[in-house]
């Protein structure tokens, strides 16, 4: 279900059509389609679902045969889910979470505040420690809050400009690739964006790939009625210390980077086939 373009999204149309799979690219919106008719319903790059996410969740809840399963996408389209990580045991990154009306005192590092609504870096940005900067970010907290989301507070981690963060991709429960995110937030005290993202390949590590193992392994004790993931991106960053901590885990309209790994766009195909 695309609104906008996926850059995975053609070949895996493809892929599937190489294997005798007829499909087609529709918006979750959409108010003509009939979900029921299909054999499975895979969410992708539903993008514009944050500001009406009561209405993606009913819908999601109310499609036969969808992936991955409803509950699933309820839990993970607020980013509280990390306190059930973090409550299961799994390292998460260190966050604050300043609920609407709560007081913030910005801290005295530098850090990053987010919704804990949102996808990509949208309404996210990094602060420095000087006056105007704590201004700032009090400014973006209450303009979070003003929206009905609560805000999230998180150190800047120096590792994201060093070594980047380590993306690993789950297809049908198994670990398939990875690749190196740069960093988005490279100015204080803005939510822009580089228009060009330093995206490529990389090795996970062997201890990367077993934590992030544990984290989709760990949703399945979580959310009630969750079927197994037939997608899962993993977003790692290492701490000060070296030991790696999870970022995000985004398992409802995640980008997955097929095209940087060769067999990760036939894998994902053979996943969904095989769900059918």
């Amino acid at each position: 279900m695309l609104p906008v373009e996926d850059e995975d999204a053609r070949p895996l149309v493809d892929a599937l059509g190489r294997m005798g799979v007829d499909s087609r690219r529709l918006c979750w919106d959409d108010p003509g389609a009939q979900w029921d008719c299909y054999a499975r319903v895979v969410v992708r790059s539903t993008w514009d679902y944050v500001p009406r996410r009561d209405e993606f969740v009913a819908w999601a809840s109310g499609v036969p045969r969808i992936a991955n399963a409803a509950a699933v996408l309820a839990w993970n389209t607020d980013k509280r889910y990390l306190v059930d990580l973090a409550a299961a045991g799994i390292p998460v990154v260190r966050t604050d979470w300043i609920t609407p009306g709560a007081p913030f005192d910005p801290p005295a590092h530098e850090f990053v505040v987010k919704p804990s609504i949102s996808v990509g870096a949208n309404d996210t940005a990094r602060y420095g420690t000087r006056v105007e900067d704590r201004a700032a970010a009090r400014l973006h907290v209450r303009a979070i809050h003003d929206s009905g989301r609560s805000a999230m507070v998180q150190p800047y981690l120096d590792a994201v400009e060093r070594v980047g963060e380590s993306t690993l991709v789950f297809l049908g429960g198994r670990y398939s690739h990875c690749v190196r995110k740069g960093p988005m937030l490279t100015n204080i005290g803005t939510s822009e964006v580089p228009a060009h993202q330093d995206i490529r390949s990389r090795t996970a590590r062997s201890e990367e790939i077993a934590l992030a193992s544990r984290v989709v392994d760990a949703v399945g004790g979580i959310v009630a009625e969750a079927d197994p993931l037939l997608y899962a991106r993993v977003d790692l960053l290492v701490d000060d210390g070296g030991v790696p901590k999870v970022l995000e885990l985004e398992v409802t309209e995640p980008a997955l980077f097929l095209g940087y790994d060769h067999g990760a766009v036939d894998r994902f195909a053979e996943a969904i086939v095989a769900t059918l």
